[in-house]
């Protein structure tokens, strides 16, 4: 029966993975270089340098890797697309007809999985099960690392290294035998070693976190300067700059470079990262921390019960110190994202659990502790529900841009010729990716074979000769109008497709009787999110069945004629060229 138990509370973290990823399978621009690198070694393989002098080593990267048409602000590393691509290679080798992007993704993904799993089974030896099982729901409750756990993130290709750093230093149990003790030191050391290398390729802000808990138990005295600081520092270096320096020099054709680096210069000493916004210095404590946590009472009950309990409270400092020293120091940045403090979400989780865990053994000894549990297990039901059908639903409406180009290989296929689609920039940043495009390589007469154009330059444009040679264009109102300002024939650009996005929620008043719709070409869609969502799951007998009871009885008996949906607007047209040779 605690086998069982124990498949059903592992498999929690996997599934949810899955089924956020299969929800939302593209990605946005911030993901941009990793998809596109893993895309570039699936698709082209890597320029052998015995087989090829290094001017067609050069050559073969400038002609086919997205890196060197698109850089970036600054490089970066490409051991986590070369992992993502290795992986991938012998499925792709099986089955050539694969989704790639949705299998890298979802490698990823299950390493994250499994590297969470991997923390919890710490816990579970330390602590026992029930620390272990609550750690596990409120980590399958949280949505940001559900979500982005298959994103290819450099910081989530960190999180998965950092998140098996963290469960090494977790306590053994029976440390006060003199093997275990042992054991315990060479642990403490490999997790120095895993800190310092993933920040070395990954993120160079896990310096901080390196420090904040090298300094905790080194003041606590588990771990010594010379047996396990020093040590573990130089063969961390080694191989971190090493792998960097030698991977990416090659990948990049920049000797040397080693581009997390360049990026720490970049974006803390040139202080570029501004750029991008500037939050007050409590934005982690009131903004990132509560929503990356997702469960209220996980921070307001589980962690204060932690720290107040004598069994646990050691631990929970050793969880809590460290990860939010590291947050107060790092809120010396101007520009804050919460992805930049992830990597401590499951220490923070870890001490909610003992919290949790604690409450729901004593739940039978009082009526304060039955109150607790019962609270703990509402509060993780309800964030499970808004993860999973509030958050989701509205972040998988966020991809316009993937969307729209399936939506014109529909349109355009069939047609025997060369065909040329200009991506605008919104297109460009929701999803359009190179495994999303059709092959370039002519394979037969009667294939179309698609060129993409993402011309960014304005001058160029503003000219009619520009847009008499593009068949079809994705793009938003405004660039539509200009489009038509600056083409020879504006009558000849015809919309064809609308690509909607999410737009907020909208109050739904008694006197709004129909739903609105929206006109996407030569269809209509409901202008809802969960509209969208039932039809998808159930077909058009679930949206009507949803549609009777919220007008049939949840508006007429229960919120006085009110509702709240999730909204839709167009974000994105995708427009044909009549004039051309697609007409």
């Amino acid at each position: 029966m605690a086998r069982l138990t124990d498949v059903v509370f592992y498999s929690l973290l996997p599934a949810v993975i899955l089924i956020h990823l299969l929800a939302a399978p593209y990605t946005k621009v911030e993901e941009s270089f990793h998809i596109q690198a893993t895309h570039d070694i699936l698709t082209y393989g890597i320029p052998s340098p015995l087989r090829l002098d290094s001017a067609a080593v050069a050559s073969q990267f400038r002609s086919n890797y997205d890196h060197f048409s698109f850089p970036g602000a600054v490089p970066r590393t490409f051991i986590g697309a070369l992992g993502l691509a290795s992986a991938s290679w012998p499925i792709v080798w099986l089955h050539e007809h694969v989704d790639r992007q949705f299998l890298a993704r979802a490698i990823l993904g299950l390493f994250n999985a499994l590297s969470l799993n991997s923390y919890a089974r710490g816990l579970q030896k330390a602590f026992g099960s029930a620390t272990a099982y609550w750690y596990l729901i409120f980590q399958a409750s949280q949505f940001h690392v559900a979500y982005y756990a298959s994103r290819t993130l450099s910081n989530m290709f960190a999180f998965g290294l950092t998140t098996i750093a963290l469960r090494l230093l977790l306590p053994c149990p029976n440390a006060s035998n003199k093997s275990s003790t042992s054991s315990g030191n060479c642990r403490y050391r490999l997790s120095l070693i895993l800190f310092t290398v993933t920040g070395i390729i990954f993120r160079s802000e896990l310096a901080l976190l390196l420090a904040t808990n090298t300094a905790y138990f080194l003041l606590s005295r588990r771990i010594r300067i010379q047996q396990d600081i020093l040590p573990a520092g130089i063969i961390g270096l080694l191989v971190g700059l090493t792998a960097t320096v030698v991977i990416d020099s090659y990948f990049w054709q920049e000797f040397p470079l080693w581009p997390e680096f360049n990026a720490f210069k970049f974006n803390v000493v040139s202080g570029q990262a501004s750029a991008w916004g500037v939050d007050p210095w409590y934005f982690y404590f009131v903004n990132a921390l509560p929503r990356l946590l997702l469960n209220p009472l996980s921070w307001l009950v589980g962690i204060p019960v932690s720290l107040l309990a004598d069994a646990t409270r050691p631990t929970s400092l050793s969880l809590l110190v460290p990860s939010l020293v590291f947050v107060a120091i790092y809120s010396i940045q101007p520009h804050k994202e919460w992805r930049f403090i992830i990597y401590i979400i499951p220490a923070l989780t870890a001490a909610a659990a003992q919290g949790a865990a604690y409450i729901w053994i004593r739940r039978r000894k009082s009526t304060l502790y039955r109150i607790l549990s019962l609270s703990l297990v509402l509060s993780t039901l309800g964030s499970l529900v808004v993860s999973n059908l509030v958050l989701l639903p509205i972040s998988s409406a966020n991809y316009p841009g993937a969307q729209a180009i399936q939506r014109v290989h529909f349109h355009g296929q069939g047609t025997p010729s060369h065909v040329v689609l200009y991506m605008g920039n919104l297109a460009c940043q929701t999803g359009v990716t190179r495994f999303l495009q059709q092959p370039q390589e002519d394979t037969d007469a009667a294939t179309t074979k698609w060129t993409y154009d993402k011309t960014e330059n304005s001058t160029l444009k503003s000219t009619p000769t520009f847009w008499s040679n593009i068949d079809y264009a994705l793009v938003e109102d405004n660039e539509l109008a200009e489009l038509r300002s600056h083409s020879a024939d504006p009558e000849s650009w015809q919309v064809i497709d609308t690509i909607t996005g999410f737009a907020g929620f909208k109050l739904i008043k008694p006197s709004d009787s129909e739903q609105p719709q929206l006109r996407t070409g030569d269809h209509f869609h409901s202008s809802s999110i969960e509209i969208d969502a039932i039809k998808w799951l159930a077909g058009d007998k679930g949206v009507e069945c949803y549609e009777k009871i919220r007008d049939g009885f949840a508006r007429r008996y229960l919120t006085g004629g009110y509702w709240v949906e999730m909204s839709l607007e167009p974000k994105i047209r995708v427009v044909k060229h009549l004039a051309s040779n697609q007409s």
